[in-house]
């Protein structure tokens, strides 16, 4: 309760001096300056320059309270020096972030300043929006309304699919959009993202949840799951 208290009275860069010294003591440090941006999510940043440091911190967070603010700190200066925080630190950033008003925030937050870059869902190769339509029905029986579909504006070699609940969205890389992706594969990544739109998050004991035993079992429910595993394995092998 002590600790509480005494945070109740410090300032942002009075936490973040502490949290420096506590981490790297011998690192000069002659001025700090802690600033909210109007971030379009909940990214934070630290650098240091010139023994400057220099902290953005989304405005989502601007009304966190101290222990919140001392964990994003410990969080931002461990990166920032290379070293990994502690479990219970990240459990209670993490536990802030997913309370249920500050998730809608963030969500109305994404939708008013951010944008989806998404190239036309009909591609060389293949349509979303008929791919879609049809793993709907047969899968769905017609019953998940059709989202904002389109292939990303830019390839990537870690991330074959994403679906956006912020803007209702599902977008597949680029890199799908080929001949050498077979149909099953391309079937098999538009089905897990329309997963993850009917089931969402699960939020337990302030952890956010994505891939639940509900969502695996109804995964395997793709016919030709294994085989289909398989092709995907085969064409991320051959990126």
């Amino acid at each position: 309760m002590q600790v509480e208290t005494a945070l109740l009275f410090e300032s942002l860069e009075q936490i973040y001096a502490r949290v420096f010294r506590a981490l790297s003591p011998r690192t000069r440090v002659s001025k700090i300056t802690v600033e909210f941006r109007d971030h379009a999510n909940a990214n934070s940043r630290a650098v240091l320059r010139d023994a400057h440091l220099r902290v953005r911190i989304t405005d989502l967070l601007e009304t966190a309270p101290a222990p919140v603010q001392e964990a994003l700190a410990h969080i931002l200066i461990g990166k920032l020096l290379r070293r990994k925080p502690s479990a219970e630190i990240i459990a209670i950033y993490n536990r802030y972030l997913n309370r249920a008003d500050v998730r809608h925030r963030l969500d109305v937050v994404k939708r008013q300043r951010g944008r989806k870059l998404l190239l036309h869902p009909r591609g060389e190769n293949y349509d979303l929006q008929q791919i879609f339509d049809h793993l709907n029905q047969k899968y769905f029986a017609g019953s998940i309304a059709r989202p904002q579909l389109g292939w990303s504006a830019r390839p990537s070699r870690t991330s074959l699919g994403h679906y956006d609940p912020s803007h209702r969205t599902i977008a597949l890389n680029r890199l799908l959009d080929s001949r050498k992706a077979d149909t099953m594969v391309v079937e098999f990544v538009m089905f897990h993202e329309i997963l993850h739109l009917k089931f969402g998050m699960d939020y337990k004991a302030g952890q956010a949840r994505v891939h639940t035993k509900e969502f695996k079992a109804a995964e395997k429910s793709f016919e030709r799951y294994a085989e289909a595993r398989t092709a995907l394995k085969r064409f991320l092998e051959g990126l």
